[in-house]
């Protein structure tokens, strides 16, 4: 479903159940930026008023996990840590198209939103199989779900807004070529790209 082109390195879940602290705050970060992300689009990209209603309703939804994560993490007795630098995004955005057409603007930046919950998704998914923590299983869960229907959300958008300008199911597998050689180097750390 998610079109990803290489899993996730199996033995990702013994580095993030190690350090379930550093997981939770990666993870809260990461909430966070993808609510900054929805509304720099509305804020880029104002005159679509159904993408500016689903991109809202995004950035609420991501604020709340944000909320529900750090919950987590004061539950466990945890102290929500300082931003994390997430490597992972910041090459997938070396990939973005800049200074073309406004329309191509947008469609890579909804494919580069899109590829970012398809991978947090697959991450999630791991996480509620196979983490020992029945409290996160079940949490991980539920965020999957959401995750992919975000995933789905930002494809479809960049479908419809982009389909006058470029294939944009051509694009969308460069994309994934792309996200296939870079994550070989990631699923080393205790993050949520990493």
């Amino acid at each position: 479903m998610l079109g990803l082109k290489l899993e996730t390195d199996p033995s990702w879940i013994n580095i993030a159940e190690k350090n379930l602290n550093e997981i939770l705050t990666d993870h809260a970060w990461c909430e966070q930026k993808a609510a900054t992300n929805a509304i720099s689009l509305v804020v880029i990209f104002p005159e679509y008023p159904d993408m500016v209603d689903s991109l809202l309703s995004i950035a609420k939804e991501e604020l709340t996990h944000f909320e529900m994560v750090h919950q987590k993490i004061k539950d466990r007795g945890f102290i929500l840590g300082f931003e994390r630098k997430d490597d992972y995004v910041n090459e997938l955005y070396k990939f973005m198209r800049k200074g073309h057409k406004r329309k191509i603007v947008l469609v890579d930046r909804l494919l580069f939103a899109a590829l970012i919950e398809a991978r947090s998704c697959e991450r999630f998914k791991i996480l509620s199989e196979q983490i020992n923590d029945v409290d996160l299983k079940l949490f991980y869960r539920d965020l999957m779900i959401s995750e992919a229907n975000h995933y789905t959300i930002f494809l479809g958008f960049a479908r419809k807004c982009g389909s006058e300008v470029e294939d944009v199911d051509k694009r969308w597998q460069q994309w994934l070529d792309y996200e296939a050689k870079i994550i070989r180097s990631y699923g080393k750390k205790e993050t949520i790209h990493g």
